[in-house]
């Protein structure tokens, strides 16, 4: 009897056998994980983060913490995650009319802040049925028949909205944008300086100021950059604490006077024109420093004073190189002052 011999027979898989199971596994990995991703997602927006606690905080004088909440709409047992906190901002806003500011943030796993700022009346803006009462933001607060006291009055505006509660906008674009930059930087300031800004014509703004001087700063553009100007020449040494006119003249310089009255330029006609010795002061950098070219030309006055008969051209040629003298050597003073000034702060 021949021996058997046993042999092991190893069955080899093919490659493609385990290609398909290898997709197999991937497909049911994924299946599983959608499936255990949807019963989350489900239980969070059902069971869960649910609103257990609202909080309100911040400056409210005008409305009580549940007021505020009723305004946002927002009631416990509310989804955390279902909630449009930008709405209820803007219900909180379009609500309460005294509330400038409101941010509602969600605090996990259960609760809801609401943090609101109160609105502070700040300017006057006038027109033609009125004048608006609004906030340091912008917001309209009332539409009254009269001028606050104290606070600053625009004019020429031309509100496109006059409705308590909204925000304030002008017909005009560019008035907007003037008046979103005048704002900012009278809110940063720590004392009202200014106390009207007359905006009819947008090409010509007239800031007065609250010290008594007024400045023509011309358009709309570059706002900050121009009020500085007007703040070193105000504060300029032989300026400072004078009432009078400051013009801005270009981009880049400006010129102070005395008196609002036509410029007088030497070796021009002088009939029909009063002249102010103030106005022969020359024509100030950004520094407040003199400038060596003539005051710009202005116009004659619409009722020019009445004189019994018109100087003679000798005596009109007599006052131009007077005049012209006096300018040329207060200038040269000037400089002189300045000049001993920097040398000094040198030392």
């Amino acid at each position: 009897m021949k021996d058997v011999e046993k042999t092991n027979v190893e069955r080899e898989n093919s490659s493609k056998r385990l290609r398909r199971r290898k997709r197999k596994m991937n497909l049911y990995s994924f299946i599983v994980i959608l499936l255990v991703m949807t019963v989350a997602v489900t239980v969070s927006y059902t069971f869960l983060f649910n609103i257990s606690e609202i909080r309100v905080a911040g400056e409210s004088d005008e409305y009580t913490a549940e007021e505020i909440v009723t305004a946002s709409g927002v009631m416990k047992g509310d989804n955390l995650l279902r909630l449009n906190t930008k709405k209820s901002e803007q219900r909180i806003l379009d609500t309460l009319l005294y509330v400038e500011t409101a941010v509602v943030d969600r605090d996990f796993p259960s609760s809801l802040n609401i943090t609101v700022s109160k609105c502070v009346p700040a300017f006057n803006v006038s027109y033609e049925m009125g004048t608006l009462l609004v906030s340091k933001k912008g917001k309209i607060l009332a539409d009254n028949g009269f001028i606050t006291p104290g606070l600053p009055i625009f004019y020429g505006y031309d509100p496109a909205e006059t409705t308590p509660g909204k925000a304030l906008v002008s017909k005009d674009e560019q008035k907007s944008q003037a008046f979103e930059e005048f704002i900012g930087i009278m809110n940063d300031a720590e004392e009202a300086f200014i106390s009207s800004i007359d905006m009819s014509d947008k090409y010509e703004i007239i800031v007065n100021y609250a010290n008594g001087i007024i400045f023509k700063m011309g358009n709309w553009t570059d706002i900050n950059y121009k009020l500085d100007m007007a703040d070193n020449v105000m504060n300029t040494e032989g300026i400072e604490g004078k009432k009078g006119y400051i013009t801005m003249i270009g981009s880049n310089q400006c010129s102070f006077r005395t008196s609002d009255s036509p410029v007088y330029i030497p070796g021009t006609t002088m009939e029909n024109t009063t002249m102010d010795p103030a106005l022969t002061q020359p024509a100030t950098d950004t520094n407040g420093i003199p400038l060596a070219t003539a005051p710009q030309i202005g116009t004659v006055p619409a009722d020019p004073v009445e004189t019994t008969e018109p100087p003679s051209a000798g005596t009109a040629q007599s006052e131009v190189n007077d005049e012209e003298e006096e300018m040329f050597r207060e200038h040269d003073e000037m400089i002189q002052q300045q000049q001993q000034a920097t040398a000094e702060s040198a030392e």
